[in-house]
């Protein structure tokens, strides 16, 4: 068999870099069930004129058909429409908010409103890869969803859950993050009170700024908007306002005056604004930022809007984004409103491993080997090894009764502490006492597996700082 090109976009790590991802996973899931969030997941298709509901992702969607289907001329019919067997047409999903959504409306009646869930799962979405950006990868969500209503309190504590599960990640090494905020009142608000119509679009062309510079937007607001140059020249300025102080809120206040802007909508946003930023400096300082050019350009935003960065590592983009949606939820007779944010878990590690910022102690979950005598007495070998793993010890027995230096250097290359030694039947009759060897330091004790204990930070593998 030739050996096999790689697929770009589709990230498998090594063995050491899967304790890392693993040890980001479970110290999110812990995060996320200390604050009460409950566990959930959902299938990995979902019909395909429900995720095309984002008409800016159809591009993106991996469409599911069977392979017989083909090969008997049965093609998929119209774009959102069924396959010609009659099945509805399926994709793979791109993000986990369009299913949550659909899961919410299916099982509303067994759900304790306001529900809080969190969901770790693969998506996959069909862009051009590049550096943190791939066609499949994990994500992990936290939503809070009410029936008919839910409270603002939401928008200001899911942004702080996520800064405490990122923060709880700073001992391996991971860099701090800043959670960005905006409100979608704000900016509708502003913009409407400037006599803008568009409101979509503008928001759409602003959450290009980091990637394309002011003047470019500039000239798209004129041209894609309809904005005059004066109004787009004001939605500028909104966007160029930041601070982690409730500061921020006065000078948008300042900015709407100049431009003689009145919006009830605009002071309502604001509240909520400084009500966020006033509560993360008691509960994060220095964490939460408000930046008024954080547009999230899909239109189911109605609230506050969330992105986070690694702090240098800005050019990688957000890590984590989210915001508040009303009606994303909806059977037409009961709406179901929620706050959400999602962690591309894929596009952290990958900076973490491509950086250098992180390392697992040992890419094996195993602290020791256990030596083999010979084939004959191996069974001495694999008693020793049930002891050790009945206290939860991982161990592994050694592949081949080799001489033991080279079962010492096969337990070296795999980044292994400890080698066992089972005693030996004597002359006598009597067994000398078995001896494990910590082959970092050379020494070498008498042990008994009943109650022998590798030191703590022995017992599984462990994420440190690269430099640890």
């Amino acid at each position: 068999m030739a050996r096999p090109t790689p697929l770009s976009g589709f990230p498998e790590w090594l063995p050491d870099g899967r304790i890392v991802e693993q040890h980001v996973l479970d110290t999110l899931r812990r995060v996320f069930e200390l604050h009460g969030f409950g566990g959930i997941e959902t299938r990995a298709v979902e019909p395909l004129d429900q995720l095309l509901r984002k008409g800016e992702t159809s591009k993106e969607v991996y469409v599911l058909r069977r392979l017989q289907e083909e090969q008997q001329g049965d093609v998929v019919a119209g774009s959102a429409g069924k396959a010609a067997g009659g099945d509805k047409q399926l994709g793979l999903h791109f993000d986990l908010t369009v299913p949550f959504a659909r899961y919410v409306l299916e099982n509303a009646g067994h759900l304790a409103f306001p529900f809080k869930r969190y969901q770790i799962q693969k998506v996959w979405r069909g862009e051009r890869p590049q550096d943190g950006r791939f066609r499949e990868f994990t994500q992990a969500d936290i939503d809070v969803v009410g029936a008919g209503e839910l409270p603002y309190h939401y928008e200001v504590e899911l942004p702080l859950v996520m800064a405490e599960a990122l923060g709880a990640l700073r001992d391996i090494g991971v860099p701090e993050v800043r959670v960005l905020v905006n409100n979608r009142r704000v900016a509708e608000g502003f913009y409407r009170g400037l006599g803008i119509d568009a409101v979509d679009e503008v928001l759409r062309q602003i959450d290009k700024l980091d990637k394309i510079g002011t003047e470019k937007v500039a000239a798209l607001l004129v041209s894609e908007a309809g904005t005059t140059t004066e109004q787009a020249a004001a939605c500028l300025a909104l966007a160029a306002i930041s601070g982690s102080d409730t500061g921020v809120v006065d000078r948008v206040r300042a900015l709407a005056a100049q431009h003689g802007v009145e919006s009830d909508l605009l002071e309502t946003g604001l509240g909520e604004l400084g009500a966020l930023i006033e509560a993360a400096s008691v509960r994060a300082p220095g964490v939460v930022v408000a930046d008024l050019k954080i547009a999230r350009g899909l239109d189911y935003y109605t609230g506050s809007v969330y992105e986070t960065v690694l702090v240098g590592h800005e050019q990688l983009g957000s890590i984590c984004s989210g915001g508040r949606y009303d009606t994303l939820a909806s059977d037409g007779a009961n709406t179901y409103p929620g706050v959400g944010l999602s962690i591309g878990v894929s596009r952290l590690v990958s900076r973490l491993l491509s950086a250098g910022l992180v390392r697992a102690t040992r890419s094996v979950p195993s602290a020791v080997v256990v030596a083999v005598t010979s084939e004959e007495t191996r069974g001495a070998s694999d008693a020793v090894a049930s002891a050790l793993r009945s206290r939860g010890v991982p161990v592994e027995v050694a592949p081949a009764a080799a001489k033991f230096g080279k079962q010492i250097r096969y337990a070296d290359r795999r980044g292994i502490p400890f080698v066992w030694f089972p005693g030996r039947l004597e002359e006598d009759g009597t067994r000398s006492p078995d001896q494990v060897k910590d082959i970092r330091s050379g020494e070498q004790v008498d042990a008994d597996p009943a109650t022998w204990e590798p030191p703590a930070e022995d017992r599984l593998p462990r994420v440190v700082p690269a430099a640890g």
